[in-house]
């Protein structure tokens, strides 16, 4: 549409191969991004689905966009954050399992049964996700509110009181904290969960929102144990934002090799708004220089280490 506004008309073909040249170029920049993210020890994972064009119909597919989020900074941490997107045709949990094969560590995450195969030796443990949890009791009380879910809503409120307040402290002194404070109250709302089950139908939605969260337990009160941990899985749930955005603005990806295209691209401009860094001057300076650069030296054009506005 820029273009358009100029007056130049650029076939849709061109344009496409023109986004395909530059996803290429910058394929070496997503793969240290991908592994920089990957050696953490504490990751945040969800999904999101995307329409694709599936080949000899003109129908589309729902294929999936995953994010792995690498973001410490709540625990006073240094390390650069970022976020690698990878792309797959379908949701299987092959997928997931495929991507951290090596990653060993905390995955923090919602309760997709694809995730659970890659907790079963104890590489990656895993940690849920209280707002996931919270959710469930929020949408029965914004549809008709009731004494158990609006105190379902208090105690799980409580819990975040603590967590505003010693964000940004150090991992051992979170930790101090949500033992000494948390997990009393963690303590008597499970109580008060399993107390309250006993009450109603295993068939009613509130049973339900129960249930979800005491299947989860364990996983739950993990935080309560490592302060680098955090609550819940809204670093992942932020970067998924631009994603939902896009699909408002574009009817699908025209092939699986779109949605890769994508996946790297949403790569890159996640981790510059990570780092604070304006993503289209810093691409600019990027796509002007990498391709006479030393592919081993990549690492240079990361956002945290690239002097781009002095190079513009």
């Amino acid at each position: 549409m820029i273009y358009a506004r100029e007056g130049v008309d650029l076939d849709r073909a061109l344009l496409a191969s023109w986004v395909g040249a530059a996803s290429a170029l910058l394929r070496p920049l997503v793969d240290a991004i991908r592994r920089h993210v990957l050696a953490a020890s504490k990751l945040h994972a969800d999904d999101t689905p995307i329409p694709v064009l599936a080949p000899g119909n003109g129908k589309t597919k729902t294929a999936r966009l995953w994010t792995y989020v690498r973001d410490d900074r709540p625990t006073g941490d240094t390390m650069p954050a970022a976020v690698w997107f990878a792309y797959t045709p379908d949701r299987k949990g092959i997928h997931p399992q495929t991507h951290l094969a090596k990653f060993e560590g905390v995955l923090q995450a919602d309760a997709y049964a694809g995730f659970n195969a890659l907790f079963e030796d104890g590489t990656i443990r895993e940690a849920a996700c209280w707002a996931h949890a919270r959710r469930k009791f929020y949408d029965l009380d914004t549809a008709r509110p009731t004494a158990l879910t609006t105190e379902a809503l208090r105690r799980i409120a409580e819990l975040y009181v603590i967590e505003a307040e010693i964000r940004g402290q150090p991992p051992d002194e979170r930790r101090q904290a949500r033992q000494a404070r948390a997990q009393p109250l963690l303590d008597d709302l499970e109580r008060w969960l399993r107390t309250t089950l006993d009450t109603l139908s295993r068939k009613s939605d509130t049973a339900t929102a129960i249930l979800y969260a005491l299947k989860l337990w364990p996983a739950l009160l993990r935080y309560c144990d490592d302060g680098a941990i955090e609550i819940n899985n809204s670093a992942a749930e932020r970067a998924l934002r631009g994603v939902a955005i896009g699909r408002r603005n574009y009817l699908f990806a025209g092939a699986d090799s779109g949605g890769e295209r994508a996946a790297a691209i949403y790569s890159l401009i996640g981790t510059a708004k990570l780092n604070g860094v304006d993503p289209e001057a810093w691409l600019r300076h990027v796509l002007t220089h990498i391709a006479d650069h030393p592919v081993n030296r990549v690492n240079e054009f990361l956002p945290w280490n690239c002097n781009w506005p002095a190079a513009l």
